[in-house]
């Protein structure tokens, strides 16, 4: 696979991309979390389609999906105690379903190739996105890795994308940012950055999209050749 020569022929000088259901399909590593903690409290597993659509959605939107209505009567404490029990058992068990989505990796060597800059920005907590990354070789080529914790603001806002761009050099105006959620547009479309819809991602209905005023979207990774 050869990068199009169309997709950054001196109109984009970078790419930026989320990590979950953009780079990483973590959802299956995260469900068995969420059912980890589900079944310490004597509840129902969450079967795949229905936490898929959340996976990016952090462990309380896990833990509203596992518990439903329940959810509300939890006290805060309750919360907190569910909350850790999910990212103590997702920490220790961060990689062993997880797979990069299909031509991710094609596509990140082939702008290491043509040394063009890329990197990461993921509302994901800090320890356990140096934790995950650290599975995947590819990922040691990221000019930047920004998380949820990095900076005092995190996706929708647009700040760890304009410190992403600064960190690779490149213009926000001239830099493709790729995200699964609402707040990963929002963020590129604030920090005047091309914004790419990632359909394949963990996207409950594609057709919400339309109203979230991407720039592009693509059904597939290896579709971001043909942005131009």
């Amino acid at each position: 696979m050869t990068l199009n020569s169309n997709l950054f022929n001196h109109k984009y000088e970078g790419i930026l991309f989320d990590l979950d259901g953009t780079l990483l399909d973590t959802a299956s590593d995260l469900g068995n979390a969420l059912n980890h903690v589900l079944n310490q409290h004597k509840r129902k597993a969450c079967e795949y389609d229905a936490y898929r659509c959340v996976a990016s959605d952090g462990a309380l939107g896990l833990l509203k999906l596992g518990f439903g209505e329940d959810f509300a009567n939890l006290s805060k404490t309750e919360v907190e105690t569910c909350r850790q029990m999910l990212l103590d058992h997702y920490q220790q068990n961060v990689c062993v379903d997880t797979t990069l989505f299909e031509g991710v990796e094609e596509l990140l060597e082939d702008l290491n190739q043509q040394q063009i800059p890329w990197g990461i920005v993921t509302n994901k907590p800090s320890f356990l996105t140096e934790a995950l990354l650290t599975n995947f070789p590819i990922m040691s080529y990221s000019g930047c890795v920004i998380s949820g914790d990095t900076y005092i603001k995190r996706k929708p806002h647009p700040l760890p994308l304009l410190e992403a761009a600064k960190a690779l050099k490149v213009k926000p105006e001239n830099t493709l940012y790729v995200g699964d959620a609402l707040r990963d547009i929002e963020a590129a479309n604030n920090a005047n950055m091309v914004s790419v819809a990632a359909l394949y991602g963990y996207i409950n209905d594609p057709k919400e999209v339309q109203e979230w005023k991407a720039d592009y979207s693509v059904e597939r990774f290896s579709q971001i050749y043909e942005i131009n």
